[in-house]
């Protein structure tokens, strides 16, 4: 997969310069697991799917529960090793046993799985009946190779938002797509995936300002 080896290239630019400006949380991510897995009256083992570096498992902790996670990166786990025990996998074959954890979280990942809704039903097949999963993405509306964020406060949306497509085309390169590139899935199409995994929508939260960067949805698997 070219986003595996191109995270693998990357790593360490991504821990010591990308996460950097990510720290007081311009883009609502750390609020919306607050919000999100934080109102969940649960406790034990929340799988991070794509955990990257690891940089979510303080606020994970700090919500009540025991984080763990899987990364196809070699290099991504490298730093993740410190912050919470990981193990390297593919995300749409998890080495979990089927109904064994009471939460999954995937931050910021989708658009890096371009089989993002086999992703999805893996987290419902090793969710426990009733157990919390919680997505959090780029916003598929607002962010995309069809949007240009070059002027924040006016994103300008050209066609391309309904073909659905990989690319690394960005208005920057101070980001991520134009590194290791992007699926991109319409709002509807990703709601289905989590509908079609199994998965019962509870709530939502969107982050970043003037026009939303992230989506974030709560769902709870069926019992």
């Amino acid at each position: 997969m070219v986003a595996t080896a191109a995270y693998d290239e990357i790593a360490d630019w991504y821990e010591e310069q990308f996460l950097h400006g990510q720290q007081r949380d311009p883009l609502g991510i750390n609020r919306a697991l607050r919000d999100l897995l934080g109102d969940s009256e649960g406790s034990g083992v929340c799988l991070e799917i794509g955990c990257g570096t690891g940089v979510h498992a303080a606020v994970i902790r700090e919500l009540g529960w025991t984080p763990a996670g899987i990364d196809l990166s070699s290099g991504m786990l490298r730093h993740a090793r410190g912050r919470l025990p990981v193990a390297r996998a593919d995300a749409g074959r998890l080495p979990v046993r089927d109904g064994s954890v009471p939460a999954v979280v995937t931050v910021m990942v989708h658009t890096d799985m371009p089989e993002y809704p086999a992703v999805l039903r893996e987290a419902a097949r090793v969710l426990r009946p009733g157990g919390v999963l919680v997505h959090i993405g780029v916003h598929p509306c607002f962010c995309g190779g069809f949007a240009d964020r070059s002027d924040p406060a006016a994103v300008v949306i050209r066609p391309g938002y309904l073909d659905g497509h990989w690319t690394t085309e960005s208005w920057t390169d101070q980001g991520l797509r134009d590194k290791v590139g992007a699926t991109h899935r319409p709002l509807p199409e990703l709601m289905h995936a989590l509908l079609d995994a199994g998965l019962t929508l509870e709530r939502f939260a969107e982050g970043g300002t003037p026009t939303p960067v992230v989506l974030a949805a709560k769902a709870r698997k069926r019992g």
